[in-house]
């Protein structure tokens, strides 16, 4: 991909109606780039795309994704002509609930790390007899550490990142590139009403330095960048300190 607008590109956004997959793809219409918004709320999808066409000229398709609906993952690729995917849906639920209820926990992992497994393989084998493109995925900075805050949610973020890590290592031979993408705490209808340590990003921030990060292919990419240095600390703590603190 280059950092000019190019109309030839399409991008395929994969939970677009959530938070921060509704700031990339203003992001990427903004910049030229085609999209294929997929999910499972078709009434969001179909108004969204209408927007974006209308405020940005951009060329937009609609697909159906239900992230537990496995077997169907597979035709999400039918017929498809891009050179990015984005894999943005996911689900958090504190870990006083995830830790009442194990049907609720498991749905969570299910979402968060199944559902990605599913559709990053379907992905992968999508890309990796081309050669090229782009597999973009968000994972947490929230998986970096274990916290007792969150740590139901963190888990799969990190079983993520180690996917995608994994992932990354197998098509790089091939000429694919794997983005994991770890926000910090983002000002989203998700994180809504949860209590945040420090200030929240703003989406449309967010989203810049997420296509950024795509753009330039990016193996690891914190947004906003200020989690790289505050992670990197964090991940450096010994563990007989770590588990005194209160993060």
């Amino acid at each position: 991909m280059t950092d000019t607008a190019d109309k030839t590109k399409q991008v395929l956004v994969i939970g677009a109606t959530s938070g921060i997959a509704r700031a990339v793809c203003k992001r990427l219409a903004q910049r030229g780039y085609g999209l294929v918004l997929a999910g499972r709320d078709q009434a969001a999808l179909e108004a969204d795309a209408a927007d974006l066409r209308v405020r940005h000229q951009a060329e937009v398709e609609v697909r159906p994704f239900d992230a537990l609906a496995f077997e169907t993952h597979g035709a999400l690729v039918e017929n498809l002509n891009v050179s990015v995917a984005i894999v943005c849906h996911g689900v958090m639920i504190s870990n006083e609930a995830a830790r009442a209820s194990i049907d609720d926990h498991r749905r969570m992992i299910d979402i968060n790390y199944t559902s990605y497994v599913s559709a990053l393989e379907v992905l992968a084998d999508y890309f990796e007899p081309r050669g090229t493109g782009v597999i973009a995925a968000l994972s947490s900075v929230a998986g970096d550490r274990g916290r007792p805050s969150n740590y139901c949610y963190g888990a799969t973020k990190a079983a993520v990142s180690t996917y995608l890590a994994g992932l990354r290592g197998r098509l790089n031979r091939k000429g694919v590139s794997v983005v994991t993408i770890k926000p910090g705490p983002v000002a989203t209808p998700m994180t809504q009403g949860l209590q945040a340590k420090g200030p929240t990003a703003q989406p449309e921030v967010v989203a810049k330095q997420i296509v950024s990060a795509i753009e330039k292919r990016r193996n690891v990419a914190y947004v906003p960048l200020k989690w790289w240095p505050i992670m990197s600390i964090i991940r450096l703590i010994p563990e007989w300190l770590f588990k005194k603190a209160n993060l």
